[in-house]
């Protein structure tokens, strides 16, 4: 897959994995769209990165989903990457009544915003002479850590789903990925980290050149550092979180 001179579009851009590629993948010279819930991180972010556009948009809401497909193809519609990578990590104990509100917003943003927005860009992807959709999934998706089995669970539909993605758009232009992250030293998960503590996951940049390494080899299902034992090794990866 060649990473020079696409106009890409990336959620959940404000952080992390989503910042990290929007940096690097502008350096590489393509136009970067990117959207995100927080305008103030995005200010910084187009601040620091000019030429990169940015969107405010919550991925949890199809409305504003909608409205950003719409805005998209009406300013860049020659658009022909779309990296779904929106995500959120939340602790939930199945053993007593589960805040549903919160359920919903996990599933929302990790599963059905990625649905969503593939079906509403993949026509207009599958009109360019090369394309691409990077789901971002992760390791998670195939041995879960049980006190967080929303996201784990979301995860693995984005694996599914990618499958399928895949073979419904075969006979098109557009080349379906899914980047399997280990545990990335991001905010993900923040909430129950303790002064914003790293968590000793792989650290951001080595992750994010491992990933444009992938997708540069059109390496379509690539995991990376830690992900490929535990999708090798599900049983006993699984044994080994949750001890």
């Amino acid at each position: 897959m060649k990473l020079q001179e696409n106009t890409i579009l990336i959620t959940g851009a404000t952080s992390g994995i989503g910042r990290a590629l929007a940096s690097k993948l502008q350096q590489l010279g393509n136009q970067v769209i990117v959207c995100g819930r927080r305008p103030d991180r995005l200010a910084q972010l187009a601040e620091q990165h000019p030429g990169i556009k940015t969107r405010t948009c919550d991925v949890s809401v199809p409305q504003e989903r909608e409205a950003l497909w719409e805005w998209v193809q009406e300013k860049f519609p020659e658009t022909n990457i779309l990296i779904n990578n929106a995500g959120i990590q939340l602790v939930a104990d199945l053993m007593r009544p589960v805040n549903m509100e919160r359920i919903r917003s996990e599933v929302e943003i990790n599963f059905i915003a990625p649905l969503h927005l593939a079906s509403l860009f993949s026509g207009m992807l599958s009109a360019q002479t090369r394309s691409a959709i990077v789901n971002i999934s992760s390791g998670l998706a195939f041995a879960p850590i049980a006190f967080m089995p929303v996201y784990c669970a979301t995860k693995a539909a984005i694996h599914s789903l990618t499958l399928s993605l895949r073979h419904q758009l075969k006979d098109t232009a557009v080349q379906v990925f899914e980047i399997i992250p280990p545990s990335v030293d991001t905010e993900l998960g923040q909430e129950r980290r303790p002064d914003n503590q790293s968590h000793g996951g792989m650290e951001l940049s080595i992750f994010t050149d491992l990933a444009i390494a992938a997708l540069q080899n059109d390496q379509l299902e690539a995991t990376i550092g830690q992900s490929a034992w535990i999708r090798g090794n599900p049983d006993e990866a699984f044994r080994q979180m949750n001890r």
